[in-house]
């Protein structure tokens, strides 16, 4: 077991760290070409943040555990709220002031909702596979449109614009992004295979396993950026950082075992974990859109989005 312990942490270092670089190395690529730094940010490190996920959940569908694929795309997203939003806010209250932001709330409240009804019958088909990774070539045509009518004051430009790799040459960008193709996959397949030998040792369902250390172990890097964003008062990007990686999650992560393994699920993804995820999304748009007009999220609210991970946590294990 202790084995299986360490492979599991060393295949989520290689994979957090692999996705950094093939995001640092695409992100670099695109630049050097002439893309602008608005459609990378939206579009290349947006999609980037959920490669982690997207790579274990295709991994686990191809083994034909489609539970932790699902439980996977479910509980990054629960852990991308409720912990990483948490804690960021409570290190320093969010401001949300730019206007893309603004869009990309609601779209990822209507994601959510078709989410949650596709499993609703804890069965996922191929069919709704389909769907779902033909709305991320959507979102995704989207934002890269979305980006050339962003309006220049808006906060978001100039953050984004700090974050692209600058002075990079084109050769190792390429090498960055094939080191990042190689070593994905393969940390994911050595992730996914010790997280199910951990769970079915200490009894624990697929399910339970992806909702845990899967997904708190993929959000990581969400967190680290998130925290980062934050304290170098880039608010937006790192409240933009989890809504646009929870739009992916949903769209693509959840469209593997569609596309890969469609099948049954565990009911507890559709009774439980589903409507947890829906609950804290709700949440969340209330507390961007508040009543009283402020649109942040307060440490106040952050405390009470750590408390509820805590507390499902401990439903989770009851």
């Amino acid at each position: 077991m202790l084995i299986n312990i360490i492979i599991f942490v060393i295949g989520l270092v290689v994979l957090s760290w692999s996705a950094d670089r093939f995001v640092y190395g695409a992100s670099a690529l695109a630049k050097n070409i002439g893309i602008s730094p608005m459609m990378i940010g939206l579009t290349i490190v947006a999609m980037g943040s959920s490669a982690p996920e997207i790579v274990v959940s295709a991994t686990a569908s191809l083994a034909g555990n489609v539970d932790t694929a699902v439980g996977n795309a479910l509980g990054s997203n629960i852990t991308n709220i409720a912990l990483v939003l948490g804690i960021t806010a409570l290190i320093k209250p969010l401001m949300v002031s730019s206007t893309t932001l603004k869009r990309e709330l609601p779209v990822m409240l209507l994601v959510t909702l078709l989410a949650v009804y596709f499993i609703d019958d804890s069965y996922l088909s191929r069919i709704e596979g389909i769907v779902l990774m033909t709305l991320f070539v959507l979102v995704i045509a989207g934002m890269a449109v979305l980006s050339f009518t962003v309006d220049k004051n808006d906060p978001i430009l100039k953050e984004t614009e700090t974050e692209i790799p600058k002075d990079v040459a084109t050769s190792t960008a390429i090498f960055w992004v094939v080191v990042g193709i190689i070593l994905l996959p393969l940390s994911a397949n050595f992730l996914v295979d010790s997280a199910v030998n951990i769970a079915r040792y200490f009894g624990i369902s697929e399910l339970v396993i992806g909702l845990t250390i899967i997904a708190i172990g993929t959000s990581l890097p969400e967190l680290a950026a998130s925290v980062a964003g934050v304290l170098k008062g880039e608010d937006d990007l790192a409240l933009g950082n989890i809504i646009g990686s929870n739009i992916f999650n949903l769209l693509a992560v959840l469209a593997m075992p569609g596309l890969i393994h469609p099948g049954i699920l565990d009911e507890n993804a559709a009774s439980r974990d589903a409507m947890v995820m829906l609950g804290l999304s709700v949440l969340l748009f209330i507390f961007c859109f508040n009543i009283r007009g402020t649109r942040r999220i307060s440490r106040l609210e952050g405390g009470v989005f750590v408390v509820t991970f805590l507390a499902y946590q401990m439903w989770l294990f009851s």
